[in-house]
């Protein structure tokens, strides 16, 4: 055992994780030249089209050290976007120390910290890596005293190196063999083992990673999970090369996956502890956190009898995916569909990719919003995920919205139009603090709902990329919130409600209703596009009917004989608008999301 180390890779987006991890693949002799490509150990095409990690990815190496011993490194590599923040708190769970990679050019960002802060509350050995060393741009001396300042290492700890040239790589690795921790542990104790991963596979059913903390497990035992009660035969066990490579036993300190034959999405949990059932462990592992969704929307399959389907899909996504909450919803204009919690709004686009990529299925997402209290006057308190849910004005007594404490880093000239946005958002500033001289971390408090749309991107753009953001949660305020409806021809359309703040409510409304004109197609009656929040209409746009020119056969002759032939039409298309229905394409549900 103590020659196996277990670590992870962290870092902000775009800092070059994956390269550098594809280097330690190539330098262990754990992939050959040929079989190695940007990005290995990302297995989705989606990932590798963006550019980004979205799974955390586990893998096995063998190393030779310098004293001639002969070690196994067991790697994790992390996602670096804050909406995956889950996925990295899992992977530091399963190790004993982590490489903090920190861009050389860039400097330390928003996610740097954040992802160092969950590795230090577990206690985690950060070996400190400056990357893109190669780069004309980078500035090892200002970036080294800010990690210096950060970690309050010395500055020889730092490890210099390029993941893209491959500089550096066998010193990383010899760093890991001398400050990394070997896994603590008794091989002799009852097994007791975290699963911190799991995959679906349509010939062997469910894969489970786990990392053993204690005792060992043999190729045939009967196993439990304990969350769950569940027992079942190790059919195979073994440990994650590139590909699965099967042992017969496995013991504390190592990291390996499970096949027993699961075919239940329901019955693998993440987090969950595993262990024998003959000589069970006592406690099941702790400090493993629920995850909090952060944005709700829904998810309707086109079809309404893809349902089932749909559900099936989210299940076996969910195995992949631990971070994603669904239940049931119905809605009167979608049909039957689910209220899907995410992490944020990339999140929310991945899995809706997934979904069409992965599953076939098409689906269609309601404009995202956030978990609302909301407290009646006779002091009865409801949780609202969905605006429809919210109980009508003469019963409500106020509602309270979640807040968020978000951290900005930005280069100094652009904090005057980060604060005004932030305070466009109904943001209050808590905190400025100078970084570097041309570096500030800006702390603000605002409402969850304002950043949902779309933020983020607006950051990025006044920033010119510069800006990083990272959020945690801050409890629940009182707010003046309201109900704004969207309704087609007096029927309300439920996919398009939202809560919002009243001072807001009139220019969206307004700007709901101008989209919507350009995007729902002529029909052959008029349609009254209005915006309302209870009783009282705040916007209105109309559509004008397609109409036949019937008065084209009319030359000369009096006007009595024109206007007896547009009356007659107007009463037809009177009739025509009280039976006809409006479909509101899945364009306009989407065109809602991208309002500036």
């Amino acid at each position: 055992m103590k020659n196996i180390r277990n670590f992870c890779i962290i870092a902000h987006i775009d800092h070059g994780k994956s390269t550098l991890a594809d280097r330690l693949l190539q330098t262990t002799g754990t992939i050959s030249d040929r079989e190695l490509q940007e990005q290995t150990l990302d297995d989705m095409d989606l990932e590798r089209e963006r550019g980004i990690t979205i799974k955390s990815h586990a893998i096995q190496m063998d190393y030779k050290g310098e004293d001639g011993q002969e070690y196994i490194f067991n790697l994790i590599d992390t996602p670096g976007h804050v909406d995956f923040s889950y996925e990295v708190s899992r992977s530091i769970a399963a190790c004993e120390g982590a490489l903090l990679i920190v861009d050389a050019t860039q400097g330390i960002e928003a996610q740097t910290i954040s992802n160092l802060y969950l590795a230090l509350e577990h206690d985690l050995e950060i070996v400190p890596v400056l990357n893109k060393m190669d780069l004309d741009s980078a500035d090892p001396e200002v970036v080294g005293e800010q990690i210096v300042d950060l970690i309050g290492c010395k500055m020889d700890d730092i490890l210099p190196a390029s993941g893209k040239t491959g500089m550096g790589v066998e010193a990383i690795l010899e760093a890991i063999v001398d400050r990394v921790p070997a896994p603590k542990g008794d091989p002799e104790a009852p097994l007791q083992a975290m699963v911190f991963d799991s995959v679906f596979n349509s010939f062997r059913g469910i894969i489970a990673y786990y990392r053993i903390l204690n005792g060992s497990l043999q190729k045939g035992d009967r196993v439990k999970f304990m969350a769950t009660g569940k027992e079942y035969g190790a059919d195979e066990i073994g440990v994650l090369g590139m590909d699965l490579t099967p042992k017969t036993n496995l013991s504390a300190g190592d990291v390996g996956y499970i096949i027993s034959g699961i075919k239940n999405a329901k019955e693998v949990k993440v987090g969950d502890t595993l262990t024998l059932q003959a000589n069970p462990c006592q406690d099941a592992v702790q400090g493993f956190e629920d995850v909090k969704p952060m944005v709700f929307a829904g998810i309707y399959p086109v079809d309404t009898e893809d349902y089932e389907e749909l559900r099936a899909s989210m299940e076996k996504l969910q195995l992949n995916d631990a971070s994603l909450v669904f239940e049931p919803e119905s809605s009167a204009a979608l049909g039957f569909g689910f209220r899907c919690g995410f992490l944020g709004m990339l999140h929310m686009e991945i899995i809706q990719e997934r979904l069409e990529r992965e599953f076939n299925m098409t689906v269609i997402t309601t404009v995202p919003n956030v978990g609302y209290k909301a407290y009646t006057k006779k002091g009865e308190f409801m949780e609202i995920m969905n605006p429809s849910d919210l109980p009508e004005a003469n019963h409500l007594d106020y509602v309270e919205e979640p807040f968020i404490k978000a951290q900005i880093i930005t280069k100094s000239e652009y904090v005057g139009p980060v604060m005004s946005l932030c305070i466009e958002k109904r943001g209050n500033l808590t905190n400025q603090v100078y970084l570097t001289s041309d570096r500030v971390e800006l702390t603000f408090s605002m409402p969850l709902g304002e950043i949902v749309f779309d933020f983020y991107d607006k950051l990025k753009t006044i920033s010119r990329g510069y800006a990083s953001f990272d959020y945690f949660p801050d409890g629940y305020k009182q707010s003046h919130l309201v109900k704004l409806d969207i309704m087609l021809n007096g029927d309300q359309v439920d996919a398009l409600s939202a809560l919002i703040h009243r001072d807001h409510a009139f220019t969206l409304g307004k700007k709901i209703c101008l989209k919507l004109k350009q995007l729902i197609p002529r029909q052959q009656f008029l349609i009254a596009l209005q915006a309302a929040i209870g009783a009282k209409i705040i916007a209105r746009e109309t559509i004008s009917a397609v109409r036949k020119d019937v008065t084209a056969k009319c030359y000369g002759g009096d006007i009595t004989r024109k206007r007896k032939l547009l009356e007659k039409q107007k009463k037809g298309k009177k009739r025509m608008r009280q039976i006809g229905t409006v479909e509101v394409p899945q364009s306009a549900f989407l065109a809602v999301l991208k309002l500036d």
